[in-house]
């Protein structure tokens, strides 16, 4: 490695300083280009050392950017995502025929001469003033790889794209002087091992390993003689020289760099004619970058893995840090995306669905306690084409979901038992629940202002039959929407928001719910992700946990790995044990006997709670076990389509219900994600069923049940689809209670009245 003279001679900076001043022809051959007058270089004769050493010398070398592998819980990949598709690695695993074969071709007296080759810039000089063009350069791969640094600190701006590729005799002298910063620092394997590293080979292929993948589907430890010959020769002109669009132009360079080898005696002539008659012997593997080549269906899992990276400060403090931390790759992310449970989630959704069908449907699950999301799926795959789309309907809209989230229906009555429970209101609380009736009022508020029905809004049930009084226990099984509304405005709207805000339940656009009645009845968008993880906080007998996807991260950056710090699920108490106890032994009566009786698991434990909105727009089911919760929503992203007189997965429905098609997604997505697993029990309350003076009543409710069997005989989904006027789907109305807006979940909010569970 040089170093500086003892003695007070001259240092290698200086020589090479001297060579620039003394000589009118060395910038002008540096950059490879028409010689310009002496003035041009701004260094001449007298003052070459001074100015020359004034240049600064410090090259700013930024970890080179390399693609991301997003893993699942098991460690198997999902998918890679990159801005550049590179994979750095040692010289040591680098074939021998790849190192000779660049040096060949590109600096054949890379180990004989300094950060400049004197001898090449004669030659080169003599070679462009006899052809009267520049048809030779004399840059040392040194030079070239201070010019790749340059290129790759860049990155995707064009600007300084330009700026670090501009052909001028400044750049030039500059990166001569770093590349003798690089030669005195680094030594020659190690700028080979960076200059094959960093070297873009074409086809998105950054560095020799992703170019060895690329066009042969190989490390490039294992690279033969003609294969590195072959991408030694890209490097001139990755697009001239592709193998993949023009072999025969690629073929002609590969042979002159064999011709090259055997020229410096790297390999025998004999080896080089042999080499240069075989094949090019591609096994091209296509670019695979990106959520949207993710394997398991998981491209809107890992599309939130994005998201949760790009938006939580643990990353960096600003989303342009994080997005530059992401950006640079060389990041192993190791998720909590469980094989088993994500395979059957999205079998669940076929099985019932059709992609060409004219709703969609979308299913999360959660793990109880910890907040894992083991599952994300849907049946409008991730793409651009024709019933394909790029928005999550499982995650807020921040999150790449839906602007609003999708109106729950009924699935939001849990959330008011439990807010009841908790003010201390008995398991057996009966109202009287009419078949129909305006909004209770006045109904007291957080801010202390009570809410008024102006408008004399009415809330009827789903049929006719039914009519109170009931206790909770039932109104929850056959989901009386008469009931909830009274319950309501019994302990006002206050508890209701606290409960929601305990279980983190907001609208998909992310802003709080609204405090209006109609909202018991889940007249607002509300993500399935979101519903999941709240229902979850049952299952764990009261305890709130966020969703988390990532459970740990190694950055490579260069050769060295290191561990970030990744988001922690944060678990808090949205209720007594008490409560979520007693939630669980009424939605579990829910799929024994109620209105989620087709969706009911019989091999475990199990609750949950059917959902349909106003004219079928959006039906759900969402329900848990003691150790999986599960939101399946089907219905139109763009709200426009009214589940009536439908065909849904080859199916035919005069009406569409909560328990009808979502519940029996929920049921086939939870029982193949828990097949093999424990099958805990839930901590049951006793409610006491009515009292033995209400036996009387046997006879009518029997005649309610036979009635709503004649209405939805094969559905078993009695009572769920009560309606309140049209919460969701806009109009020309002034507003329902509270001045609620309807309106495309999609597109915007509406200005329309009222809605429906």
């Amino acid at each position: 490695m040089p170093k500086k003279r003892s003695g007070g001679g001259l240092s290698p900076t200086q020589q090479a300083a001297k060579f620039l001043g003394v000589s009118v022809l060395a910038g002008a051959v540096l950059a490879g280009i028409a010689l310009p007058a002496v003035g041009a270089l701004g260094l001449a004769a007298k003052g070459s050392v001074e100015g020359f050493d004034a240049l600064p010398a410090n090259l700013k070398t930024p970890p080179l950017s390399q693609r991301t592998t997003i893993l699942d819980a098991e460690g198997g990949t999902i998918a890679t995502v990159y801005s550049r598709d590179r994979t750095v690695v040692d010289l040591k695993d680098i074939s021998p025929y790849m190192q000779k074969a660049i040096v060949a071709i590109e600096d054949s007296r890379f180990y004989e001469h300094g950060a400049i080759d004197l001898k090449g810039v004669l030659r080169a000089l003599n070679k462009n003033a006899r052809s009267g063009e520049v048809s030779e350069g004399a840059s040392t791969l040194t030079q070239q790889y201070v010019k790749n640094v340059f290129v790759e600190e860049a990155g995707d701006d064009p600007t300084k794209v330009a700026q670090a590729t501009q052909q001028t005799i400044g750049r030039k002298i500059q990166e001569l002087k770093l590349a003798i910063q690089v030669e005195e620092e680094l030594g020659k394997k190690k700028i080979l091992e960076n200059y094959l590293n960093i070297t873009f080979f074409g086809q998105q292929a950054y560095g020799v390993e992703a170019a060895s993948q690329r066009y042969f589907s190989k490390h490039a430890k294992d690279l033969n003689v003609q294969e590195a010959a072959l991408l030694a020769g890209i490097v001139q002109s990755p697009s001239r020289y592709d193998p993949v669009n023009d072999e025969a132009e690629a073929t002609k360079r590969r042979n002159v760099v064999l011709n090259r080898m055997a020229q410096v005696g790297d390999i025998s002539t004999a080896e080089a004619e042999k080499a240069k008659k075989a094949p090019l012997g591609l096994k091209v593997s296509k670019p695979k970058n990106g959520c949207i080549t993710a394997v398991k269906n998981a491209s809107f899992f890992c599309d939130y893995v994005r998201e949760v990276f790009l938006s939580d400060k643990v990353f960096g403090k600003t989303r342009k840090d994080r997005a530059k931390v992401w950006n640079q790759g060389g990041l192993t992310i190791r998720t909590t995306l469980d094989p088993q449970a994500q395979a059957s989630v999205q079998q669940s959704l076929k099985d019932h669905v059709n992609q060409s069908d004219s709703v969609a449907a979308a299913s999360t699950l959660v793990e109880p306690g910890t907040g894992k999301v083991l599952a994300m799926g849907q049946t409008k795959p991730y793409g651009y084409g024709k019933n394909e789309t790029e928005i999550n309907y499982s995650v807020d809209h921040g999150m790449g979901g839906s602007n609003y989230g999708f109106p729950t229906g009924s699935t939001f009555k849990p959330f008011v038992a439990a807010a009841a429970l908790e003010e201390g209101r008995p398991a057996t609380q009966e109202y009287s629940s009419p078949y129909e009736m305006p909004y209770p009022e006045p109904v007291q508020t957080c801010s202390g202002k009570p809410w008024m029905n102006t408008a004399g809004e009415k809330v009827p049930n789903e049929s006719e039959s039914e009519v109170g009084p009931y206790r909770l226990k039932e109104a929850m099984a056959l989901s009386v929407n008469t009931y909830f509304v009274q319950m309501v405005a019994d302990i006002g709207l206050c508890p209701v928001m606290k409960m929601t805000d305990a279980l983190h339940v907001v609208q998909g656009s992310g802003d709080k719910l609204p405090e209006v009645p109609a909202v018991s009845l889940g007249s607002k968008g509300v993500a399935p992700l979101t519903m999941a993880s709240a229902y979850a906080a049952f299952a764990s007998r009261g305890m709130y946990c966020t969703p988390i996807v990532i459970e740990s991260i190694t950055q490579k950056i260069g050769n060295k790995q290191k561990s970030l710090d990744v988001p922690k699920s944060t678990c808090s108490r949205a209720m007594s044990e008490k409560t979520a106890d007693t939630v669980n032994t009424l939605l579990q009566g829910v799929v024994d006997s109620g209105t989620g009786k087709a969706a009911g698991l019989t091999d475990r434990a199990n609750a949950g709670k059917t959902g349909t909105t106003d004219e079928r727009k959006n039906a759900w089911f969402v329900g848990y076990t003691p150790n999986l919760s599960g939101a399946v929503w089907v219905g139109s992203a763009s709200q426009q389509v009214q589940m009536k007189n439908i065909t849904i997965g080859g199916q035919y429905h005069e009406l569409v219900f909560g328990g009808a098609v979502p519940g029996p997604i929920w049921k086939d997505a939870m029982t193949g994600a828990l097949a093999g697993k424990d099958s805990p029990s839930f901590n049951l309350v006793n409610i006491p069923d009515e009292d033995k003076d209400k036996d009387k009543n046997k006879d009518k409710d029997k005649d309610k049940d036979k009635d709503r069997d004649k209405e939805k005989p094969d559905d078993g989904n009695n009572g769920d689809d009560g309606f309140i006027g049209g919460l969701t789907d806009g109009g020309t109305g002034d507003g329902g209670p509270g001045g609620f807006p309807g309106g495309n979940l999609i597109q915007g909010p509406g200005n329309g009245p009222g809605g429906r569970r």
